[in-house]
Protein backbone atom coordinates (compact mmCIF):
# COMPACT_ATOMS: atom_id res chain seq x y z
CA UNK A 1 0.00 0.00 0.00
CA UNK A 2 1.52 3.29 -1.12
CA UNK A 3 0.83 6.40 0.92
CA UNK A 4 0.84 10.06 -0.03
CA UNK A 5 -0.65 13.31 1.25
CA UNK A 6 -4.28 13.79 0.34
CA UNK A 7 -5.00 16.77 2.59
CA UNK A 8 -8.36 15.52 3.86
CA UNK A 9 -9.93 15.78 7.30
CA UNK A 10 -12.86 14.07 8.99
CA UNK A 11 -14.69 14.84 12.21
CA UNK A 12 -16.81 12.14 13.80
CA UNK A 13 -20.16 12.79 15.44
CA UNK A 14 -21.46 9.71 17.25
CA UNK A 15 -25.09 10.67 17.55
CA UNK A 16 -28.04 11.42 15.35
CA UNK A 17 -27.47 14.88 13.96
CA UNK A 18 -29.88 15.38 11.11
CA UNK A 19 -29.29 19.01 10.12
CA UNK A 20 -31.95 21.68 10.14
CA UNK A 21 -33.14 22.34 6.60
CA UNK A 22 -35.41 25.03 5.22
CA UNK A 23 -38.20 22.71 4.14
CA UNK A 24 -37.82 19.38 5.93
CA UNK A 25 -36.03 16.07 6.00
CA UNK A 26 -35.12 13.74 3.08
CA UNK A 27 -36.96 15.67 0.37
CA UNK A 28 -34.14 15.87 -2.19
CA UNK A 29 -33.83 13.67 -5.25
CA UNK A 30 -36.81 11.32 -5.39
CA UNK A 31 -37.54 12.07 -1.74
CA UNK A 32 -39.00 9.76 0.90
CA UNK A 33 -42.77 10.01 0.65
CA UNK A 34 -42.50 13.52 -0.75
CA UNK A 35 -39.98 15.57 -2.71
CA UNK A 36 -39.01 19.14 -3.47
CA UNK A 37 -37.31 20.17 -6.71
CA UNK A 38 -33.74 21.40 -6.56
CA UNK A 39 -34.79 24.83 -7.80
CA UNK A 40 -37.45 25.21 -5.11
CA UNK A 41 -35.10 23.92 -2.43
CA UNK A 42 -32.46 26.44 -3.53
CA UNK A 43 -35.03 29.25 -3.28
CA UNK A 44 -36.04 28.15 0.21
CA UNK A 45 -32.40 27.83 1.29
CA UNK A 46 -31.72 31.34 0.03
CA UNK A 47 -34.69 32.60 2.07
CA UNK A 48 -33.28 30.85 5.14
CA UNK A 49 -29.88 32.42 4.56
CA UNK A 50 -31.43 35.90 4.31
CA UNK A 51 -33.30 35.35 7.58
CA UNK A 52 -30.09 34.26 9.33
CA UNK A 53 -28.21 37.27 7.96
CA UNK A 54 -30.94 39.63 9.20
CA UNK A 55 -31.19 38.11 12.67
CA UNK A 56 -27.43 37.87 13.15
CA UNK A 57 -26.55 41.21 11.57
CA UNK A 58 -23.43 42.41 13.38
CA UNK A 59 -23.36 39.28 15.54
CA UNK A 60 -20.94 36.40 15.19
CA UNK A 61 -20.46 33.64 14.67
CA UNK A 62 -23.54 33.02 12.54
CA UNK A 63 -25.19 29.59 12.30
CA UNK A 64 -24.06 27.45 9.39
CA UNK A 65 -26.41 27.00 6.45
CA UNK A 66 -26.61 23.20 6.25
CA UNK A 67 -28.67 21.56 3.54
CA UNK A 68 -30.38 19.50 2.11
CA UNK A 69 -30.31 16.54 4.53
CA UNK A 70 -31.43 13.70 2.28
CA UNK A 71 -30.30 10.93 -0.01
CA UNK A 72 -27.71 11.75 -2.64
CA UNK A 73 -28.90 12.25 -6.20
CA UNK A 74 -26.12 13.59 -8.44
CA UNK A 75 -28.27 15.65 -10.81
CA UNK A 76 -30.42 17.10 -8.02
CA UNK A 77 -27.40 17.95 -5.84
CA UNK A 78 -25.52 19.53 -8.75
CA UNK A 79 -28.42 21.82 -9.63
CA UNK A 80 -29.03 22.71 -5.99
CA UNK A 81 -25.37 23.48 -5.25
CA UNK A 82 -24.95 25.56 -8.41
CA UNK A 83 -27.93 27.70 -7.33
CA UNK A 84 -26.65 28.19 -3.76
CA UNK A 85 -22.92 28.56 -4.38
CA UNK A 86 -22.46 31.74 -2.33
CA UNK A 87 -24.69 30.94 0.65
CA UNK A 88 -24.23 27.27 1.47
CA UNK A 89 -21.78 26.27 4.23
CA UNK A 90 -22.39 22.52 4.34
CA UNK A 91 -23.87 20.03 1.89
CA UNK A 92 -25.21 17.06 3.80
CA UNK A 93 -26.51 13.69 2.68
CA UNK A 94 -27.84 10.53 4.35
CA UNK A 95 -26.49 7.00 3.96
CA UNK A 96 -28.34 3.69 4.28
CA UNK A 97 -26.38 1.98 1.55
CA UNK A 98 -26.89 -1.62 2.76
CA UNK A 99 -30.61 -1.54 2.08
CA UNK A 100 -33.39 -2.58 4.43
CA UNK A 101 -32.68 -3.89 7.89
CA UNK A 102 -34.80 -6.97 7.16
CA UNK A 103 -32.47 -7.95 4.31
CA UNK A 104 -31.05 -11.39 5.17
CA UNK A 105 -28.01 -10.67 3.02
CA UNK A 106 -26.62 -7.78 5.08
CA UNK A 107 -23.60 -9.68 6.36
CA UNK A 108 -22.69 -10.90 2.88
CA UNK A 109 -22.76 -7.29 1.63
CA UNK A 110 -20.60 -6.07 4.52
CA UNK A 111 -17.96 -8.75 3.89
CA UNK A 112 -17.90 -8.28 0.11
CA UNK A 113 -15.04 -5.94 -0.91
CA UNK A 114 -16.57 -5.35 -4.35
CA UNK A 115 -19.83 -4.23 -2.77
CA UNK A 116 -17.97 -1.93 -0.38
CA UNK A 117 -16.00 -0.44 -3.27
CA UNK A 118 -19.28 0.51 -4.94
CA UNK A 119 -20.32 2.50 -1.88
CA UNK A 120 -17.67 5.11 -2.68
CA UNK A 121 -19.61 6.58 -5.61
CA UNK A 122 -21.74 9.14 -3.68
CA UNK A 123 -18.65 10.44 -1.83
CA UNK A 124 -16.67 10.66 -5.07
CA UNK A 125 -19.46 12.32 -7.06
CA UNK A 126 -20.26 14.86 -4.35
CA UNK A 127 -16.59 15.78 -4.02
CA UNK A 128 -16.43 16.39 -7.78
CA UNK A 129 -19.61 18.49 -7.77
CA UNK A 130 -18.29 20.67 -4.96
CA UNK A 131 -14.89 21.09 -6.62
CA UNK A 132 -16.37 22.12 -9.97
CA UNK A 133 -19.14 24.37 -8.66
CA UNK A 134 -16.94 27.05 -7.15
CA UNK A 135 -18.63 26.80 -3.75
CA UNK A 136 -16.69 26.83 -0.50
CA UNK A 137 -19.21 24.48 1.10
CA UNK A 138 -17.93 21.21 2.57
CA UNK A 139 -19.48 17.75 2.50
CA UNK A 140 -21.01 16.09 5.56
CA UNK A 141 -22.76 12.80 6.11
CA UNK A 142 -25.69 14.08 8.14
CA UNK A 143 -27.14 10.68 9.06
CA UNK A 144 -25.85 7.14 8.49
CA UNK A 145 -27.25 3.94 9.93
CA UNK A 146 -26.20 1.59 7.16
CA UNK A 147 -29.46 -0.35 6.96
CA UNK A 148 -32.74 1.58 7.10
CA UNK A 149 -35.85 0.77 9.15
CA UNK A 150 -33.85 0.50 12.36
CA UNK A 151 -31.14 -1.85 11.12
CA UNK A 152 -30.98 -5.51 12.11
CA UNK A 153 -30.40 -6.92 15.60
CA UNK A 154 -27.11 -8.84 15.94
CA UNK A 155 -25.86 -7.33 12.70
CA UNK A 156 -25.95 -3.52 12.90
CA UNK A 157 -25.42 -3.64 16.68
CA UNK A 158 -22.80 -6.41 16.58
CA UNK A 159 -19.10 -6.79 15.80
CA UNK A 160 -19.59 -7.42 12.09
CA UNK A 161 -20.96 -3.92 11.58
CA UNK A 162 -17.60 -2.36 12.46
CA UNK A 163 -16.28 -3.65 9.13
CA UNK A 164 -18.85 -1.46 7.36
CA UNK A 165 -18.63 1.45 9.80
CA UNK A 166 -14.86 1.89 9.87
CA UNK A 167 -14.66 1.35 6.12
CA UNK A 168 -17.21 4.14 5.71
CA UNK A 169 -15.23 6.50 7.91
CA UNK A 170 -12.03 5.78 6.00
CA UNK A 171 -13.70 5.98 2.59
CA UNK A 172 -15.61 9.19 3.29
CA UNK A 173 -12.45 10.92 4.53
CA UNK A 174 -10.60 9.98 1.34
CA UNK A 175 -13.23 11.91 -0.62
CA UNK A 176 -12.99 15.03 1.56
CA UNK A 177 -16.01 14.48 3.80
CA UNK A 178 -15.50 16.69 6.85
CA UNK A 179 -18.06 15.24 9.28
CA UNK A 180 -19.75 11.84 9.59
CA UNK A 181 -22.85 11.61 11.81
CA UNK A 182 -23.82 8.14 13.00
CA UNK A 183 -27.43 7.07 13.36
CA UNK A 184 -27.73 6.67 16.36
CA UNK A 185 -26.11 7.15 19.75
CA UNK A 186 -28.97 5.16 21.21
CA UNK A 187 -32.14 3.88 19.58
CA UNK A 188 -33.02 1.21 17.06
CA UNK A 189 -30.77 -1.69 16.16
CA UNK A 190 -28.01 0.56 14.81
CA UNK A 191 -27.26 2.54 17.98
CA UNK A 192 -23.81 2.84 19.45
CA UNK A 193 -25.27 2.00 22.88
CA UNK A 194 -27.37 -0.99 23.86
CA UNK A 195 -30.96 0.22 24.14
CA UNK A 196 -31.58 -1.86 27.30
CA UNK A 197 -28.35 -1.67 29.29
CA UNK A 198 -26.94 1.52 27.71
CA UNK A 199 -23.57 -0.24 27.51
CA UNK A 200 -21.46 0.31 24.38
CA UNK A 201 -21.99 -1.85 21.33
CA UNK A 202 -18.85 -2.75 19.33
CA UNK A 203 -19.13 0.26 17.01
CA UNK A 204 -18.81 2.57 20.00
CA UNK A 205 -15.28 1.32 20.61
CA UNK A 206 -14.51 1.46 16.88
CA UNK A 207 -15.60 5.10 16.84
CA UNK A 208 -13.60 5.87 19.99
CA UNK A 209 -10.39 4.39 18.59
CA UNK A 210 -10.91 6.25 15.31
CA UNK A 211 -11.45 9.49 17.24
CA UNK A 212 -8.32 9.01 19.34
CA UNK A 213 -5.92 7.74 16.70
CA UNK A 214 -6.82 9.10 13.25
CA UNK A 215 -5.68 12.66 12.66
CA UNK A 216 -7.11 15.30 10.34
CA UNK A 217 -4.75 14.75 7.43
CA UNK A 218 -5.65 11.76 5.27
CA UNK A 219 -2.96 9.95 3.31
CA UNK A 220 -3.78 8.39 -0.04
CA UNK A 221 -3.34 4.63 0.02
CA UNK A 222 -2.84 1.86 -2.51
CA UNK A 223 -2.67 -1.65 -1.06
CA UNK A 224 -1.13 -4.39 -3.19
CA UNK A 225 -2.26 -7.84 -2.10
CA UNK A 226 -5.51 -9.50 -1.11
CA UNK A 227 -8.69 -7.75 -2.25
CA UNK A 228 -10.17 -8.61 1.13
CA UNK A 229 -7.81 -6.22 2.89
CA UNK A 230 -9.23 -2.71 3.30
CA UNK A 231 -6.62 -0.10 4.22
CA UNK A 232 -6.62 3.56 5.19
CA UNK A 233 -3.99 5.87 6.65
CA UNK A 234 -3.97 9.25 8.38
CA UNK A 235 -1.39 11.38 10.07
CA UNK A 236 -1.59 10.41 13.74
CA UNK A 237 -3.83 12.50 15.96
CA UNK A 238 -1.94 14.73 18.40
CA UNK A 239 1.08 12.50 18.08
CA UNK A 240 4.07 11.84 15.86
CA UNK A 241 3.89 9.56 12.88
CA UNK A 242 0.97 7.97 11.08
CA UNK A 243 -1.91 5.66 11.94
CA UNK A 244 -3.03 2.82 9.70
CA UNK A 245 -6.45 1.20 9.68
CA UNK A 246 -6.37 -2.36 8.31
CA UNK A 247 -9.57 -4.40 7.86
CA UNK A 248 -9.31 -8.09 6.97
CA UNK A 249 -12.55 -9.42 5.46
CA UNK A 250 -11.09 -12.89 4.89
CA UNK A 251 -12.43 -15.62 7.16
CA UNK A 252 -9.42 -17.92 6.80
CA UNK A 253 -6.26 -16.02 5.94
CA UNK A 254 -4.00 -14.05 8.26
CA UNK A 255 -2.38 -11.26 6.24
CA UNK A 256 1.12 -10.25 7.28
CA UNK A 257 1.97 -6.70 6.24
CA UNK A 258 5.50 -5.33 6.24
CA UNK A 259 6.55 -1.70 6.05
CA UNK A 260 9.24 -0.56 3.64
CA UNK A 261 10.59 2.88 2.79
CA UNK A 262 12.82 4.06 -0.03
CA UNK A 263 14.58 7.15 -1.34
CA UNK A 264 11.38 8.36 -3.00
CA UNK A 265 10.01 9.04 0.46
CA UNK A 266 11.56 12.49 0.79
CA UNK A 267 10.31 13.87 -2.52
CA UNK A 268 6.97 12.10 -2.80
CA UNK A 269 6.11 11.49 0.88
CA UNK A 270 5.37 7.94 -0.07
CA UNK A 271 5.80 4.62 1.70
CA UNK A 272 4.57 1.16 0.93
CA UNK A 273 2.85 -1.59 2.85
CA UNK A 274 3.26 -4.90 1.13
CA UNK A 275 2.68 -8.57 1.79
CA UNK A 276 6.28 -9.41 0.91
CA UNK A 277 9.04 -9.91 3.45
CA UNK A 278 10.63 -6.48 3.37
CA UNK A 279 11.91 -4.62 6.43
CA UNK A 280 12.54 -1.08 7.63
CA UNK A 281 16.04 -2.02 8.72
CA UNK A 282 15.66 -0.28 12.08
CA UNK A 283 14.43 -1.65 15.38
CA UNK A 284 11.73 0.63 16.81
CA UNK A 285 8.35 0.14 18.44
CA UNK A 286 4.84 0.66 17.11
CA UNK A 287 1.43 0.44 18.79
CA UNK A 288 -1.22 -2.01 17.61
CA UNK A 289 -4.91 -2.30 18.49
CA UNK A 290 -6.38 -5.62 17.30
CA UNK A 291 -10.19 -5.79 17.28
CA UNK A 292 -11.93 -9.17 17.06
CA UNK A 293 -15.33 -10.65 17.92
CA UNK A 294 -15.73 -12.60 21.15
CA UNK A 295 -15.44 -16.35 20.47
CA UNK A 296 -14.99 -15.52 16.79
CA UNK A 297 -18.73 -14.86 16.44
CA UNK A 298 -19.33 -11.99 14.03
CA UNK A 299 -22.79 -11.51 15.56
CA UNK A 300 -21.35 -11.03 19.04
CA UNK A 301 -22.11 -7.75 20.79
CA UNK A 302 -18.84 -8.00 22.68
CA UNK A 303 -15.67 -6.68 21.07
CA UNK A 304 -12.20 -7.90 22.01
CA UNK A 305 -9.18 -5.58 22.05
CA UNK A 306 -5.89 -7.45 21.86
CA UNK A 307 -7.66 -10.53 23.20
CA UNK A 308 -9.38 -8.77 26.11
CA UNK A 309 -13.13 -8.09 26.41
CA UNK A 310 -14.16 -4.47 26.22
CA UNK A 311 -16.73 -4.02 28.98
CA UNK A 312 -17.56 -1.13 31.28
CA UNK A 313 -17.00 -1.51 35.02
CA UNK A 314 -19.62 -1.30 37.77
CA UNK A 315 -19.38 2.50 37.69
CA UNK A 316 -20.03 2.54 33.94
CA UNK A 317 -16.48 3.61 33.07
CA UNK A 318 -15.08 2.79 29.64
CA UNK A 319 -12.11 0.40 29.88
CA UNK A 320 -8.66 1.67 28.96
CA UNK A 321 -7.89 1.04 25.31
CA UNK A 322 -4.28 -0.08 25.67
CA UNK A 323 -2.19 -1.03 22.63
CA UNK A 324 0.25 -3.85 22.10
CA UNK A 325 3.83 -2.64 21.71
CA UNK A 326 5.39 -4.42 18.74
CA UNK A 327 8.91 -4.38 17.35
CA UNK A 328 8.89 -2.64 13.98
CA UNK A 329 10.90 -5.46 12.44
CA UNK A 330 7.92 -7.77 12.93
CA UNK A 331 5.16 -7.78 10.30
CA UNK A 332 1.74 -6.35 11.10
CA UNK A 333 -0.31 -9.52 11.49
CA UNK A 334 -3.98 -9.01 10.62
CA UNK A 335 -5.97 -12.07 11.66
CA UNK A 336 -9.01 -13.36 9.74
CA UNK A 337 -12.13 -11.27 10.33
CA UNK A 338 -10.25 -8.67 12.34
CA UNK A 339 -9.57 -4.94 12.37
CA UNK A 340 -6.23 -3.41 13.34
CA UNK A 341 -5.29 0.19 14.11
CA UNK A 342 -1.51 0.67 13.92
CA UNK A 343 0.16 3.80 15.26
CA UNK A 344 3.67 4.15 13.83
CA UNK A 345 5.23 7.09 15.69
CA UNK A 346 8.68 6.78 14.14
CA UNK A 347 7.43 7.31 10.56
CA UNK A 348 6.89 10.99 9.86
CA UNK A 349 5.93 12.56 6.56
CA UNK A 350 6.08 16.08 5.19
CA UNK A 351 2.32 15.84 4.76
CA UNK A 352 2.00 15.52 8.53
CA UNK A 353 3.96 18.69 9.17
CA UNK A 354 7.23 17.05 10.16
CA UNK A 355 10.56 16.25 8.57
CA UNK A 356 10.70 12.89 6.84
CA UNK A 357 12.79 10.29 8.64
CA UNK A 358 15.65 8.64 6.82
CA UNK A 359 15.86 4.84 6.71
Amino acid sequence: MGLGPAGRSLALFTATCTPCTPVGNELCGSGVGARVTAAQYATDTTTLSNIVEEIYDGIGPKPLIISPGGFFDANWFKEFINKTTDILDVVTHHIYNLGAGVDKGLVEKILNPSYLDGLADPFKQLENILETSGTSASAWVGEAGGAYNSGHHLVTDAFVFSFWYLDQLGMSAVYDTKTYCRQTLIGGNYGLLNTTTFEPNPDYYSALLWHRLMGETVLSTNFTGSKKMRSYAHCAKESDGITLLLINLDNLTTINVNLSANTLLKSRAQIELVTQDTKTGESTTREEYHLTAKDGDLHSQTMMLNGNELTVNSAGDIPPLEPLLVNSLEPISVAPYSIVFVHIPYLTLNACGNLVMEF
